[in-house]
This record gives C-alpha cells, sequence and structure tokens, in this order.
C-alpha cells in the first residue's frame, strides 16, 4: 500500500471563484472530514495529488499546519473533459483503524482450452482492513475453469486482517461458454441478397 506525504493549506475563501483562482495555481482544492470534528478545508499541491491519486485507496500523511493526519480519499471530482482534478474529499482515518474500501479484482492464468468468456459480473469488492494495510487489489486463479464455473466472494483470498464486506456468496467472476452465430440457410441467403 502507498503511503504519500503532502503540504496541505488551510483556506477561508470559498465558492466557484475561489476554486477557480486555487486551480489557477496548480493547486486542488479539498474538504478533510471524519471522527466528529467540523470539516477542514485545505489546498493540495495539484500535481503531487494527481500522482498519489493513481494508486487505489492510497494512504496519505498530510502536513496540515505543521500537525500530521491520515486521510483516505473518499470523493475525487475531475473535469470531464480535460481530466484535471476539481476537488477531492479526504476522510481522516487513525493507525489501527478499519476502514471499509473496495479494492480491484485482478485474475491470473489461463481458462481451460475452449471457446470460453471471462464474465466480471464484480470488478472490486468491498473489504474491510486496517487503515494503514489497505490492500492495493486482490488476485484469483481461474486457471483451467471451463463453462458454468463461477467464482463467489468467499472464494477470492484476503491478505490477513482484512475480511469481506460484502455478500460471502455473491458472484464475482463467471465463464460462459461463447456463442457463435449460425450461419443462415441458402434460401435466407438469397433471399438477404435479393
Amino acid at each position: 500500500m502507498a503511503d504519500v506525504k503532502l503540504t496541505a493549506e488551510t483556506r477561508t475563501e470559498f465558492g466557484k471563484g475561489a476554486a477557480r483562482r486555487i486551480r489557477r495555481e496548480k493547486k486542488v482544492p479539498a474538504v478533510v472530514y471524519g471522527h466528529g470534528v467540523d470539516p477542514l478545508h485545505v489546498t493540495l499541491p495539484g500535481h503531487e495529488l494527481q500522482l498519489a491519486l493513481r494508486t487505489p485507496n492510497v494512504l496519505l500523511t498530510l502536513d496540515i499546519e505543521g500537525k500530521t493526519q491520515l486521510a483516505i480519499p473518499k470523493a475525487v471530482q475531475r473535469d470531464a473533459i480535460k481530466g484535471f482534478l476539481e476537488h477531492v474529499d479526504l476522510l481522516t482515518v487513525k493507525s489501527g483503524e478499519k476502514v471499509t474500501v473496495e479494492v480491484y479484482v485482478h485474475t491470473e492464468g489461463e481458462l481451460a482450452p475452449g471457446s470460453f468468456l471471462l464474465e466480471h459480473v464484480l470488478s472490486t469488492i468491498t473489504v474491510e482492513a486496517e487503515a494503514t494495510h489497505i490492500p492495493e487489489s486482490v488476485t484469483v486463479s481461474i486457471a483451467g475453469l471451463e463453462a458454468g464455473a463461477s467464482i463467489a466472494a468467499k472464494d477470492i483470498p484476503l491478505p490477513k486482517g482484512t475480511t469481506l464486506a460484502i455478500d460471502e456468496d455473491a458472484v464475482v467472476l463467471q465463464v460462459l461458454a461463447a456463442q457463435a452465430e449460425e450461419a443462415p440457410a441458402d434460401g435466407e441467403a438469397e433471399a438477404t441478397e435479393a
């Protein structure tokens, strides 16, 4: 799990105009909240934050006016066209605290020989893990699976200290038989050409 240190500046200006000024300075407006304290409005360095958010469930160590605060991204707003960060909501966490997050499901291995398709019913699963040990993803083997086989959430190996936060019988992956289109009969082909 990645741990990224960022320096945050508190901000007192709010609204569209203030947010635009912040973004022109290559920074991102953000809100830090959680643990029953009042939300704290901050400004974060844009480039460093963008790089940090490339890692799923990144743990951020924020330096806010000399005080250190751990936080995880809860909501990220991006410009729909250009993709730059517009605003970020961060949830404060404490070392040892359990948090609920979504992690990506990766597969390894090859399906059994034949015409089979692997359907990702769920691309992520919800797990509960310690805030400082959140897995980036989980990996499951699909080696040798044939049509009709499925993998439920309970069948996915999880790192130590991580537990499922969804129905354990929820289907995550399933193997389907590929269906070939039938060739049209001679009479149908002539009718189509006419």
